[in-house]
């Protein structure tokens, strides 16, 4: 069986009703757009270390799309793991003998850095959602001292805020799918078993949302003129809006959830409580995403520790 058959197989028996729907579309785009192309011609037993080792090295090289150019480590090895899926598949079901992906050696993948608002940055951008009459705004300051993603935030109904108990409760998502030529928004369970869970709210900030809640006339947190729900894209314009108007760099949404992050260990939050916090599979995923981002604490950290120097350097001999 040829490489293109298969995978149409796998995507509409094996993946299709066992996946959410993003995933499902980012498979068939992933083998729509980079595997068949390469290798969709091949048969299954023809699929050796040595062919895919070199389908690596051209997505490296020249597998981006649009500029011609190479894809990113992450990238590629994104696309290694749904090609992975599908050939342990066909071994599973007799189709072929071999699956060699673990033979070849894949690029490096780095962790990208997480970039945080400075302080001064962080309190220009609260002042100014704040002071605003803009009741959306007070989505950023919702996702700097919560650290919930942009579909969490926007998913977020009354019914998930318990202003008496002081919790936030995260138990959907909202994302973007485009299938054929248009955009549409599904409402989900969020992206993994961790990214279910409860958040206590500090006292300042169930301030803000009991007054948000008496003036709102609509079912969500984040909502439009006519009460509905906003998308990700419209939120998003919404925030580059923000941080012009607050004369700040263009930044990523994701930036305040790194700035919460980065805020909490600064103030001394333990680890595991800020991955319970952030939804993150374990502790190590945190730390290493965040503690170097920690660059304006530890030097002040180390000052501290330096002044122990000059305390030194007083007593007489």
């Amino acid at each position: 069986m040829k490489l293109e058959q298969w995978l149409d197989e796998w995507i509409n028996r094996y993946v299709r009703h066992r996946v959410k729907r993003h995933t499902l579309i980012s498979y068939t785009a992933i083998c729509r757009n980079h595997i068949l192309p390469a290798l969709g011609q091949l048969e299954l037993e023809e699929l050796d270390a040595r062919r895919l080792q070199a389908f690596v090295l051209e997505q490296l090289e020249r597998g981006n799309l649009h500029t011609g150019g190479g894809l990113s480590s992450s990238t590629v090895n994104g696309i290694i793991s749904v090609l992975r899926l599908a050939l342990r598949e066909a071994v599973a079901l007799g189709l072929t003998g071999q699956e060699c992906t673990d033979r070849i050696r894949l690029p490096r993948q780095c962790e990208r850095e997480a970039m945080a608002l400075e302080r001064r940055e962080q309190q220009a951008l609260e002042r100014f959602c704040l002071r605003a009459s803009r009741p959306n705004y007070i989505g950023v300051v919702l996702c700097l001292y919560t650290g919930i993603r942009l579909g969490e935030l926007l998913a977020l109904t009354w019914e998930d805020i318990d202003l008496t108990a002081r919790m936030l409760h995260i138990n959907k998502t909202v994302y973007t799918v485009t299938g054929g030529g248009r955009e549409e928004w599904v409402v989900d369970t969020p992206k993994t078993r961790t990214s279910r869970r409860s958040i206590p709210l500090s006292s300042p900030l169930c301030t803000l949302l009991l007054e948000r809640h008496r003036r709102s006339g609509s079912p969500y947190l984040i909502a439009t003129r006519s009460g509905g729900m906003v998308s990700p894209r419209s939120y998003q314009r919404t925030f580059a809006s923000i941080l012009r108007r607050a004369a700040l760099p263009p930044r990523n949404f994701h930036i305040l959830r790194h700035t919460f992050a980065t805020r909490a260990l600064e103030a001394g939050m333990d680890v595991r409580t800020l991955c319970e916090i952030l939804g993150h599979r374990n502790p190590t995923v945190t730390l290493g995403r965040y503690s170097h981002s920690m660059l304006q604490h530890k030097s002040e950290m180390m000052q501290r520790v330096g002044e122990l120097l000059v305390n030194q350097s007083t007593v007489p001999k």
